[in-house]
């Protein structure tokens, strides 16, 4: 963690400083193809997303992780084969006030030919044409939803990746779970109080 995980000790301490002012923040834990190993990654709870009646991480029945991606950073995962290699339109600049207001408090100041793509990244069930899951016994489709993550681009709505969400040989195709939730207090549903809440 502390000589090949570079990011660990800073990411963590940035996802317990906005841990007591949101009340719920996450940390992504998953193997990076490009910089081939184990990445620890804090995601704060606006860029997550689950379905409104969802009480844990483990009971969604879709996980979308909203990713920042650099026009370069995107490019280099296409060549690589993470990504399909497709062409896609420039990124819209949809940032909202709230967007801005933080970076006049972090003093950033965003460049105009800076292109940010946006990912969806959806943690999905889904029964696909030639990929259902089959009945051992009868060798015929059961019709059960599988864990895939699907990857698309938000502006062009192009489709990047579909990947599976299991191991292989696993005979209850169990979802693997990237996110880990962390709460500052216990809430009422999925999300977690702070201390804005408290003060509330």
């Amino acid at each position: 963690i502390m000589d090949q995980m570079k990011e660990y000790e800073p990411e963590f301490d940035s996802m317990l400083f906005h841990l007591p002012l949101s009340g719920s923040t996450f940390k992504k834990v998953y193997y990076d193809e490009v910089e081939g190993r184990a990445v620890s990654k804090f995601v704060p709870a606006d860029d997550l997303i689950v379905p409104y009646t969802a009480t844990s991480l483990d009971d969604a029945e879709a996980i979308i992780h909203r990713v920042k991606v650099s026009e370069n950073e995107l490019r280099k995962q296409q060549v690589s084969g993470f990504y399909r290699d497709i062409e896609l339109s420039k990124p819209e600049d949809k940032e909202t006030d709230v967007d801005k207001k933080e970076r006049e408090l972090e003093g950033i100041t965003k460049s105009k030919n800076e292109d940010v793509y946006t990912l969806l990244e959806c943690h999905v069930d889904l029964d696909l044409e030639g990929f259902e899951d089959v009945n051992q016994e009868t060798g015929e489709p059961s019709g059960i939803k599988i864990p895939y993550i699907v990857t698309l681009e938000e502006g062009s709505r192009e489709i990047l990746s579909i990947k599976r969400n299991y191991e292989i040989g696993d005979p209850k195709k169990n979802k693997i779970q990237y996110f880990v939730h962390f709460k500052f207090l216990p809430g009422l549903g999925f999300y977690g109080f702070g201390l804005i809440h408290m003060i509330g």
